[in-house]
């Protein structure tokens, strides 16, 4: 396995904090080590971001998967990525479907979806879905494994 291939990346092995905004997070990207289609998936089972309105925190269980193009998305940046929104301000729909288009415009994958899987807030929960692209026919595409919110019952 070649390092060089790596040498670019900045975040990986070294220490710092999370990004102050969405905006300001870099998300690093590796050459794709595969040449053939393939699914990739990253979950964040406790994503967190803030109402907009009320300043109140707000919960999700995100599951991205993406078929990658010449790109994959390196995962410590997009765990940097993703804790940048701790303290930023959006609607579930802006947040979920932000995140999808920003790895779509960093690493042009062939295909990609993602689930926000919100919990209730003032007792509605609220699911929002994102998609880019087709999926080639011979590539495994699992269900996302998420169950519709049932509360208690």
């Amino acid at each position: 396995m070649s390092e060089n291939r790596y040498k670019d990346l900045d975040q990986l092995g070294a220490q710092g904090g999370l990004p102050n905004s969405p905006d300001e997070a870099v998300l690093e990207r590796v050459k794709n080590p595969c040449d053939e289609d393939y699914m990739i998936r990253l979950v964040a089972p406790e994503f967190t971001s803030i109402c907009p309105v009320t300043g109140q925190p707000d919960f999700a269980h995100l599951v991205l998967d993406y078929i990658p193009g010449e790109w994959i998305v390196e995962s410590k940046a997009f765990k940097l990525f993703l804790g940048s929104f701790r303290n930023h301000g959006d609607f579930h729909e802006a947040c979920t479907t932000g995140i999808g288009r920003r790895i779509v415009k960093e690493i042009s994958p062939k295909w990609l979806r993602i689930g926000g899987y919100w919990y209730p807030r003032g007792g509605i929960p609220i699911d929002v879905f994102y998609q880019y692209g087709t999926a080639p026919k011979q590539v495994w595409i699992p269900d996302q494994g998420v169950p519709p919110y049932r509360g208690r019952g």
